[in-house]
């Protein structure tokens, strides 16, 4: 452009040039795109690093790893699976690593080797200095850091979750295994189909001794599975299910159960810790559901299966959005307006409207949402301490959706 610009007439040129300078002052920032990061860390896993960082990401921002399947890569995930959508809209940033062909022929993560899936080692340690590097470097908030993977990715989230319960705040396993399903490729293919079928205790232990001593909050699950996955078999849910239910200490019955679009269940295990989510009729692939709606995501390809956008699904179950009530949750919303009248309505008058309640209550009212064990109030994302029925905060209103501790 520059060359062209010579051959002009000076004058002509510096008119050129001029208006050239005022309109690089007015070019609006670059759009957000998915971006490879070099350099964010030693890397023992050989894997590589891309990042999304929507526009003006507030710093203290959450973050969400993404874990392709075999024979996908980071573009391709990051493009069908809906994620995009729901970090620009609820800003959070996105980590999406890339396995090397090198490391495994089909692409996969390496979630049968255990140098790849023990703490501190291999393709595991790698995707934690990723995790690092979007702190130091982007701001992101160390206790609201979420993973979600596909097939050998859910495989390889659930390790994550196992051996790093002290980075991650929550995560979703789709199409996957429960951690330590296999130890080597001889036994992959029988934990894939049929399954292996352990106890909840002995599934349990398989988690605990990955991080051996670790006694803080340990992350909520979401388990998606297909019921006609003839890939990886549908009993892989049940054990996973099984393990995580085991390690957060709640019982293997489900405490409510409802349904969402596509024919798909959820059944919801403890105080919303552990959810499973099983799609009639899906084979194996990432739930998506193309569309404009808020719960529409996605794009259908091989292996993304239109059917129900789970993405969105997970992000409101994760908090990302700020802890506003989900749709596919009406039960809640007869709440505020089976009282409304007597209790709700009075307060907004009150100047300023005050409420002393559990820590349970808040998160269930949608003042406040819950990360890690913890409640946060809407709004200034203030720490209300653990999230159950004992501990009480008293929240003060200042703005819509916007609640501070105390009044």
């Amino acid at each position: 452009m520059r060359r062209t610009r010579t051959r002009l007439a000076g004058a002509l040129a510096g008119l050129v040039l001029a208006a050239t300078a005022l309109a690089a002052v007015a070019a609006p920032a670059q759009a957000a795109s998915l971006t490879m990061v070099t350099g964010f860390g030693s890397n023992p896993g050989n894997l590589a690093m891309y990042a999304y960082r929507p526009d003006n990401l507030p710093s203290g921002a959450p973050a969400v790893v993404l874990l392709h399947g075999c024979a996908q890569n980071a573009s391709g995930y990051f493009t069908n699976s809906g994620w995009q959508k729901y970090a620009d809209q609820w800003r959070f940033a996105l980590i999406v690593p890339e396995q090397r062909s090198t490391n495994n022929s089909s692409s996969c993560f390496n979630w049968f080797e255990t140098g790849d899936t023990t703490r501190g080692q291999g393709e595991a340690l790698s995707i934690k200095q990723m995790v690092d590097h979007a702190r130091s470097s982007y701001g992101i908030a160390a206790n609201r850091v979420y993973v979600s993977g596909l097939s050998a990715g859910g495989a390889m989230s659930a390790t994550m979750l196992a051996v790093y319960p002290d980075v991650f705040a929550g995560g979703s396993v789709i199409a996957g295994m429960p951690h330590r399903c296999a130890t080597s490729m001889v036994n992959a293919f029988s934990c894939m189909s049929p399954g292996v079928d352990k106890t909840p205790a002995q599934w349990g232990d398989l988690v605990r001794s990955a991080h051996p001593g670790y006694s803080g909050a340990r992350p909520k699950v979401a388990i998606w599975h297909g019921t006609s996955d003839y890939t990886v078999a549908t009993a892989n849910a049940t054990e996973s299910r099984d393990q995580w239910t085991n390690v957060l200490g709640v019982s293997q019955t489900p405490t409510g159960t409802r349904q969402l679009p596509a024919g798909t269940s959820v059944e919801v295990y403890g105080n919303d810790l552990v959810r499973v989510h099983r799609v009639s009729g899906m084979g194996h692939g990432t739930p998506v559901d193309p569309g404009s709606g808020a719960d529409q995501c996605g794009t259908a390809a091989a292996y993304f299966l239109d059917t129900i956008c789970s993405t969105y699904h997970d992000a409101v179950f994760f908090g990302l959005n700020g802890g506003v009530t989900p749709s596919p949750t009406p039960t809640t919303s007869p709440s505020p307006t089976a009282s409304p009248s007597p209790t709700l309505s009075p307060s907004p008058t009150a100047s300023p409207t005050c409420v002393t309640a559990s820590n349970y209550a808040h998160v269930s009212a949608g003042r406040a949402y819950h990360s890690g064990g913890y409640a946060y109030a809407n709004g200034s994302q203030q720490r209300m301490g653990l999230y159950n029925t004992f501990h009480t905060t008293t929240l003060r209103q200042t703005a819509p959706n916007h609640w501070t501790i105390g009044c």
